[in-house]
């Protein structure tokens, strides 16, 4: 992290996704920005080093798209397309192959979305999806839910990441369920879990790493923020501080008071 030189996560600490890795645990989205240099400020202030990209349904000749993609590029982040918006296994692959044309890249945060909704992805074309592109050499980062089996299935297909949502798409809700993300942090020892959709707060990123989840990623909260380069400061030390509790282990919740300065069996001292 690049913020403060003491909130450095130790090299032992990376975050490794398929064999790169990374010290910031913060992936940043690149929607909804009042401005494009809103956006490039907030990237800095987030010390992201992984920013998702939509692909615009437009010629990539098009000026204003060409400015766009040359501020992306400027950042020096690795660049994370995205297939937002597609329903159909089709769609999504096609939609992949013109963001690897055009940004250069076989990363791909894949999603195929079943419910208009609340934009649940589907399990059963997602899964059919990353199974065709990961055939085609994609890196794929998969949009789910925090099922345990529907996991299971992405991984079985060749997914070494997952991406599982805390809440549906910008509500802002956070974890809605962090029984299940617990359960998928200890059935999946040693699959990268980043965080995606529904946080609203640092808090609630704080709380998904508190949980053991590798990173987070968002874009809603900070994008609409009314300060969205403080917004992103405020996520980086949250995720941050979630993570070195993490590794620090936190104390059993108990039903019962326990005094933190024990009184039995210790002498007290009268005048």
């Amino acid at each position: 992290m690049k913020q403060n030189d003491s909130m450095t996560a130790p090299d032992s600490d990376l975050l490794s996704l398929y064999g790169e890795t990374f010290s910031s645990r913060f992936l940043l989205g690149t929607a909804l920005y009042h401005s494009p240099q809103i956006m490039c400020d907030s990237i800095k202030a987030a010390s992201a080093e992984i920013i998702t990209v939509g692909l615009r349904r437009q010629s990539p000749k098009n000026k204003s798209g060409e400015y766009f993609w040359q501020l992306i590029r400027d950042t020096g982040c690795r660049l994370l397309p995205n297939t937002a918006g597609c329903k159909s296994v089709k769609e999504a692959v096609t939609t992949a192959e013109m963001s690897r044309e055009l940004f250069e890249t076989d990363w791909l945060k894949l999603e195929v979305i079943g419910d208009d909704y609340n934009l649940q992805p589907d399990p059963f074309l997602l899964v059919e999806a990353a199974e065709q592109l990961i055939k085609k050499g994609f890196k794929v980062l998969p949009y789910c839910t925090d099922d345990l089996m529907f996991c299971q299935k992405l991984l079985d297909v060749g997914c070494e990441v997952l991406m599982p949502w805390g809440a549906p798409i910008g509500t802002g809700i956070g974890l809605m369920n962090p029984y299940n993300l617990k359960t998928l942090r200890e059935r999946l020892p040693n699959t990268p879990l980043i965080i995606d959709a529904g946080i609203g707060a640092p808090s609630q990123a704080c709380e998904a790493m508190e949980l053991g989840l590798d990173a987070v990623l968002l874009n809603t909260a900070v994008a609409k923020s009314p300060q969205p380069e403080v917004m992103a400061l405020a996520f980086a030390q949250a995720i941050t501080a979630g993570r070195f509790a993490y590794r620090a282990g936190l104390i059993e919740k108990r039903q019962t008071a326990l005094p933190s300065t024990p009184v039995v069996g210790q002498p007290f001292w009268h005048n």
